[in-house]
């Protein structure tokens, strides 16, 4: 089957909902409304609420997936690839600074990363595709790499974003069907992931290693071939990590085909798991594999399901057969490491195919990383569009019922990374980035004038449910001159802030004053800076008003 780019994801939880029971007069119908009362009343155990820090490490109960104090967790967010191509740094990086990139995710409501990263670009020495001259991309010239990945981790970590890695290729070019070849060598597959445990092991935002990204092909499940049963190298790769970082989840892709009494003739690459029921992946810690379909629509490859008389009617049986089996037996947690396509409307296959794909996330509370953040991913697009700034709000907003994901409270500093060495022996890349603009002058050339007033803003609501909202305020700097010393000012009636980033937050009454972190206080011109928060209401007065940006 050819394969160009298989991406995908799934998210959120359910409220529990409780119904009222009216009783009657007459004794045994008011005892049987009792009853269906009470069984209405205790639902499974929750997930965790919008508004809730969660606490790493990460791990495993059942088909749940929680955190250090035992809570249920969802892990809801975006693919953000370049890392694993010949940039070898994450693209959009000629438009965007990176840090307003990972604000603008977390504005959004998302709370992981799902980063894809080569063998190859991890030895490298060198990036491109990144204009220095924005923001804070001055902080990645000169760079290996390893280090921008590095000050990647490290700013999700200050914005309250989980990072997730992602084995994605071997060399910059393709996707291999295994986890050796294009020049590599198990041992170099392995070699990695271990170096990496052992780098971010003190970096509690990195909560685990996506294996490999869609063997398929010659790969294999429960053959015990040790050349092709992916299965076995599965657990070889992730006790290794286990011996070096104990705290990470070890999350295990399916193959395509090759899985021995397989009930489904055809999978996407990566998608099929149905091997997991007579072949579960054995770990040296229990409580650490997550298993990881990637779904797609027709968009990506017209594949005969779609073409079925019984469409879409025949998606939940593929679903239930092929993954899902996996949380509903209670074997281990289903995460959707990718799904996303170009269409969400009511007609077209794909369209069809991702509504209903949402709603099943919904219905059965899974996780995902949707494919991709990135605009330039051929057969999907992405959550951006192509200015790399403007979102996607159609496609956002079927994903919005799944948001906003609880996060982990951002740090003010985290932990220093280890300087261990590199270990020696389906993206749609197709994209070129543009050239660096080399008559963008530097903050160097520059006066620093203190002009808050000329900065604008602009309030987006980007998620409303009945007790809480998440708001994102972008910050910009329309002029000529960069302008420093600058402090937000709004009023928030009735409302309580609950989390928020990319700004300390104080409260005078009704009135909010919001200081930028360090590396915002200047804004440069046509710079844009994304600030947030999330909130419980408390009335009907909730939503800010009278915003202002003021001088300190």
């Amino acid at each position: 089957m050819m394969k160009f780019l298989f991406r995908w994801s799934r998210f959120r939880f359910r409220r529990s909902q409780f119904k009222s029971v009216r009783f009657v007069a007459i004794a045994a119908i008011s005892l049987m409304a009792t009853l269906l009362s009470l069984a209405c009343y205790y639902p499974a155990s929750p997930p965790a609420q919008a508004s809730s820090i969660l606490q790493t490490p990460l791990s495993t109960r059942g088909s749940e997936i929680i955190d250090a104090t035992g809570r249920p967790v969802l892990l809801r967010g975006v693919n953000w690839f370049g890392l694993e191509t010949e940039t070898q740094a994450p693209h959009g990086l000629w438009a965007r600074d990176y840090k307003e990139v990972l604000a603008q995710i977390k504005s959004l409501g998302y709370n992981i990363i799902r980063l894809p990263y080569s063998v190859q670009a991890l030895r490298g020495n060198s990036i491109s595709g990144v204009n220095f001259d924005l923001g804070s991309n001055r902080e990645l010239q000169g760079k290996t790499p390893l280090e921008v990945m590095d000050l990647i981790v490290q700013e999700a970590g200050r914005q309250g974003l989980l990072i997730l890695l992602d084995s994605h290729r071997l060399n910059n070019q393709r996707i291999p069907e295994l986890w050796y070849g294009d020049g590599f060598t198990e041992a170099d597959w392995i070699n990695t992931w271990t170096m990496l445990a052992e780098r971010y092991k003190n970096q509690p935002n990195v909560i685990g290693a996506d294996l490999k990204n869609e063997p398929h092909g010659k790969a294999s499940w429960g053959t015990n071939d040790r050349a092709t049963d992916w299965r076995l190298a599965a657990e070889r790769a992730g006790n290794a990590i286990l011996k070096v970082n104990p705290n990470w989840l070890i999350v295990v892709e399916g193959v395509e085909k090759n899985v021995p009494g397989q009930r489904l003739k055809i999978h996407w690459m990566g998608g099929n798991l149905e091997g997991v029921r007579r072949f579960p992946v054995r770990l040296s810690l229990r409580n650490k594999v997550v298993y990881s379909p990637h779904e797609y629509g027709a968009g990506v490859f017209n594949q005969p399901w779609f073409s079925e008389p019984d469409f879409p009617r025949n998606l939940t049986s593929r679903w239930e057969i092929g993954f899902n089996y996996i949380a509903r037996q209670n074997i281990a947690p289903v995460w959707v490491g990718e799904f996303g396509g170009r269409q969400i409307d009511e007609t077209s296959k794909e369209g069809i195919w991702q509504r209903q794909f949402v709603d099943y996330l919904k219905r059965n509370r899974l996780g995902f990383a949707y494919w991709s953040w990135n605009p330039n991913s051929a057969d999907t697009g992405g959550i951006l569009l192509d200015d790399w700034k403007a979102i996607d709000q159609p496609k956002q907003a079927l994903l919005n019922p799944l948001l906003p994901a609880p996060t982990l409270r951002a740090s003010i500093e985290p932990p220093k990374i280890s300087t261990s060495p590199v270990a020696k022996s389906r993206t749609s890349d197709r994209a070129l980035q543009p050239q660096r603009n080399r008559d963008t002058p530097t903050s160097r050339d520059r006066t620093l004038p203190s002009r808050p007033s000329q900065l604008k803003t602009n309030l987006l609501i980007q998620s409303n449910w009945q007790a809480g909202f998440c708001t994102s305020v972008q910050i910009t700097n329309p002029g000529q001159q960069a302008v420093q010393n600058w402090q937000l000012k709004f009023n928030l009636k009735q409302a309580e802030i609950d989390q928020s980033w990319n700004g300390t937050f104080k409260r005078q009454g009704t009135e909010i004053i919001v200081t930028p972190p360090e590396w915002g206080r200047t804004m440069q011109p046509s710079q844009t800076i994304d600030l947030g928060f999330c909130a419980k209401k408390l009335g009907r007065d909730y939503l800010p008003s009278q915003l202002e940006v003021i001088a300190r």
